[in-house]
């Protein structure tokens, strides 16, 4: 009987039950809201991320500073630290490249150096490096001022006593001029 109960409260109060249908604007209003208009994309990007944006602007502006401080060191050399000391850097220097040139003169063969030792006889090897790391971070440190100016004296006899070796085994034969020829 319950059932009958039900269904006889429902037929009576048919009308309780039945409401209008929503606002004839309800579902327009409900598409705008759903679909709100664009922003910009980057505008956008930003309110959601704007931690990372933040975390790669310090990392962008940190790189470009740290590159700055690099070539400032790096500008800051042997020549712009002792006057002096570049007077003698450029004369020896220039006496050492001589006796370079003159020694690849030679055939390798004759030479009988490896690939090692000709490195180091070269004038900017590892401890020459050394030496100006050293000079341009104690700039008026005369003992280092006197290395570097010992390394070049020491390079240069090393490469006389080279030469005149190689001149007592096999003398280089002059290249003649077209003037000698014809003579």
């Amino acid at each position: 009987m319950p059932e009958k109960s039900l269904e006889d409260f429902i037929r009576q109060h048919r009308s309780a039950f039945e409401e209008e249908g929503p606002p004839p604007g309800l579902w327009t209003q409900l598409e705008k809201e759903l679909h709100p208009p664009k922003k910009n994309k980057v505008i956008q990007m930003l309110g959601r991320h704007w931690l990372k944006a933040a975390a790669i602007l310090v990392l962008v502006v940190n790189s470009v500073m740290i590159i700055q401080f690099l070539q400032m060191k790096k500008a800051q050399s042997l020549k712009n630290i002792s006057p002096e000391l570049q007077e003698a850097s450029m004369y020896y220097t220039t006496q050492i490249e001589q006796r370079l040139e003159a020694i690849r003169v030679y055939p390798a063969s004759v030479l009988g150096l490896d690939s090692a030792a000709r490195k180091e006889l070269e004038l900017r090897n590892d401890t020459y490096q050394l030496l100006e790391a050293e000079l341009i971070q104690n700039p008026g440190n005369e003992r280092i001022k006197a290395a570097m100016v010992r390394y070049y004296q020491l390079k240069l006899d090393l490469l006389d006593k080279i030469l005149d070796e190689l001149r007592t085994k096999q003398p280089v034969r002059q290249k003649q001029s077209e003037y000698e020829r014809e003579i």
